[in-house]
This record gives C-alpha cells, sequence and structure tokens, in this order.
C-alpha cells in the first residue's frame, strides 16, 4: 500500500529528498493538533500538506490512521514528532523568557513557531532555510494570509553555504543574547558541515544564549533499515530516511560544545514520553534508539 505517488524531483523546495520530510512532520503536527490529548497545535500544519500534490492522499487527522498509534508511520513516528514539537517549543519560550531575543531557526522547513507562540513583543525570529523552502512556505500561508505573532525575518540560504553572512546581513546581531533551534537537521548534513555549523553558532553567540539540536548516536544507521518506522516511510510514502542521513562518523558536538564553554545537557525522547505520559515508548530494532535531544547555555563573554 503506497499513501502517494513518487515524490517530484525537486532540489530546492519541498517535493522530493530531504524537503520532503519538511512535508512529512506538518503531517504529523496535523494529526497531533487533532488529537484530543494533542502536546502541540498547529492549524497550519494541514494546509502545507494539501498544497503539495505529493501528498494529497496523506492523513492530517487521527481519524484518518485507522490503527491509531499502532501505525508505525502516522501513529508512532508521527506521535514521536509531536512530543519534539512540545519539547522544543517549551525550550524556545523559556529561552526567550529569560532574556533570548533573538531566535534563529536552522533549517526551519515549514515550522510556524513565529505564528503559533506567545512571543514577547521585542523578539525576532530568524527562519533559515533554502530558498524553495520558504517561497512554497510563504505561498500557503498567503492564502488566506496568517499574520504572525512576532518580527518574523525569512533567510533564504542553504547551510551549506555561507549563513552567517545572510544572517548578519538581514539584521542578527551576535553581541546579543540568542536562541539557536536546529529540529529534525544534522543527520542530513555531512559532518563537516555539522562542524562548520557548531563553530559558527559559537562565534555568533558572543552574547550569550541557548541552543537545542537533534542527534543520533548510532555506530550503523543501516542495523535498522528494517525497522517499522523506515520500512513505513520507504514503501509507503517513498521517503527512505537512511539514503537522506549522511553516512560514517558523525562529529561529537555535545562534547565540542562543552569544550568551547557551553553547559549540555542530553536526553532520550523516551525521557519525555514518560514526563508527559504520551509519546513513543522503546521497543524491538527501534529506529528511534539512538535518536538523542540535547540542550546547550552559553554565558556572555
Amino acid at each position: 500500500m503506497t499513501d502517494t505517488a513518487p515524490p517530484l524531483p525537486d532540489r530546492d523546495g519541498v517535493h522530493g529528498g530531504v524537503g520532503l520530510t519538511a512535508l512529512l512532520v506538518a503531517a504529523a503536527r496535523a494529526i497531533e493538533t487533532h488529537r484530543p490529548d494533542s502536546l502541540a497545535r498547529d492549524v497550519h500544519a494541514e494546509h502545507f500538506v494539501r498544497a503539495a500534490p505529493a501528498c494529497a492522499r496523506w492523513p492530517v487527522h487521527p481519524d484518518q490512521v485507522p490503527d491509531g498509534d499502532a501505525d508505525p508511520l502516522w501513529g508512532r513516528f508521527a506521535r514521536y514528532f509531536g512530543l519534539r514539537t512540545r519539547v522544543l517549543d517549551d525550550f524556545v519560550l523559556r529561552s526567550v523568557r529569560t532574556g533570548g531575543r533573538q531566535v534563529v531557526l536552522l533549517g526551519a522547513g515549514l515550522d510556524t513557531r513565529a505564528f503559533r507562540l506567545d512571543w514577547p513583543s521585542d523578539c525576532v525570529v530568524y527562519e533559515l532555510d533554502r530558498p524553495g523552502v520558504l517561497d512554497f512556505k510563504h505561498r500557503v500561508l498567503a492564502d488566506p494570509p496568517a499574520a504572525p505573532a512576532v518580527k518574523r525575518v525569512p533567510v533564504p540560504v542553504d547551510l551549506r553555504d555561507d549563513w552567517a553572512a545572510a544572517l548578519t546581513a538581514a539584521g542578527f546581531e551576535p553581541a546579543a543574547r540568542s536562541v539557536w533551534l536546529a529540529e529534525g537537521l544534522l543527520f542530513y548534513l555531512p559532518s563537516h558541515a555539522e562542524t562548520c555549523l557548531m563553530e559558527t553558532v559559537d562565534r555568533l553567540t558572543a552574547g550569550g544564549g541557548a541552543l537545542a539540536y537533534e542527534a543520533k548516536v548510532e555506530e550503523d544507521l543501516r542495523a535498522y533499515r528494517d525497522s517499522s518506522i523506515y520500512t513505513a516511510a520507504r514503501e509507503r510514502i517513498g521517503i527512505d530516511l537512511l539514503d537522506l542521513f549522511e553516512e560514517g562518523p558523525r562529529p561529537d558536538s555535545t562534547v565540542d560544545l562543552t569544550a568551547r564553554g557551553w553547559s549540555t545537557t542530553v536526553h532520550t525522547p523516551f525521557d519525555f514520553t514518560r514526563r508527559h505520559g504520551r509519546g513513543p515508548l522503546p521497543e524491538p530494532n527501534d529506529a528511534l534508539e539512538g535518536n538523542r535531544w540535547v540542550f546547550a547555555h552559553k554565558t556572555r563573554m
């Protein structure tokens, strides 16, 4: 069974490759929004899914998932994204309420935090992603028009390029306290690009700040190729996540940040499942087993 036609070739937008994963997450957020025990609400998410032909048959409501949480893709995996959204929402809001006024979304994708969170009036949110992704996002949010709840600055740039120059040209001030989010990003980057990204974040956080990111710790991702989540994504919606992930040794960015003076804490997603009382729990041959959510803080230099 497939939930969609094969994705359209698209190097820069959302219709194929890594860009299509942004729509996968949007569909998960849409389903989460309509759950009676929702951890996070995003009323814009289903509009992204419905605007992309490749996703025409994807579910956006729990009623469209007959097996519920037992469905490995639209149940368990979608629950994972709902939980991740809530945890990172909480992180961002805590960080801005303790002084961070510049928020940088690295690989923002179809993130709508600028529209749906309760922001202090003097915040600014910078959304960095490839031009095609941001263009698609702009078109969907313009019909009907959605108003951001904070000053929002899209920065169209590939994170493998000189994104720091693009960010500072857009108004970001390294001397001011900042909050950074790299949600579902790093494992799609080559190792050297992750190292460069972390070095750049550190350099641009001269005024102190906070960073949250997601990482994987498996030495061999292929060991999970037959896991239910990866199999369902591959066979039902045409997304082979393992082919999109960068293989080979990964840098230990947590160790690197600590060496640069950041304080860090590392959690498994299951820690937050237990805290919130819903979300995925460990299972055999678990594709989520190696996922880690890292929270880091840096004081002013």
